[in-house]
C-alpha cells in the first residue's frame, strides 16, 4: 500500500514537472515593438524617467524635473560597461 502511494506520488511530481516543461522550440509571444520616435533636431525631448546611481542609491529622475531650473546634456554609450 504504502509503495503504491509513493509510486502515485512520484508519478505525480512527474507530470506536473514535465507539463510545466517548455522546448526551446516553444517560441514567447511577439510583441509588438512601439513606433520609434522621430524627433528631429531642434525637437523637444519627451519626458522620461530614468535610474541615476549617486554613488550611495539608486533614484529615478525624470527630465521634467529639470525644466526652467538646469540645461540638460544627454549622452548614450551604447557599448558602455559592455566589454564589446
Amino acid at each position: 500500500m504504502r509503495r503504491t502511494i509513493l509510486v502515485l506520488a512520484a508519478t505525480a511530481v512527474l507530470f506536473t514537472s514535465l507539463s510545466a516543461y517548455k522546448s526551446p522550440s516553444d517560441k514567447p509571444e511577439k510583441k509588438e515593438a512601439p513606433p520609434p520616435l522621430s524627433l528631429k533636431v531642434g525637437d523637444k525631448a519627451p519626458d522620461f524617467t530614468l535610474l541615476a546611481f549617486d554613488g550611495k542609491e539608486l533614484k529615478k529622475v525624470s527630465l521634467s524635473e529639470f525644466k526652467g531650473k538646469k540645461n540638460v546634456a544627454l549622452a548614450f554609450y551604447v557599448f558602455a560597461f559592455t566589454g564589446g
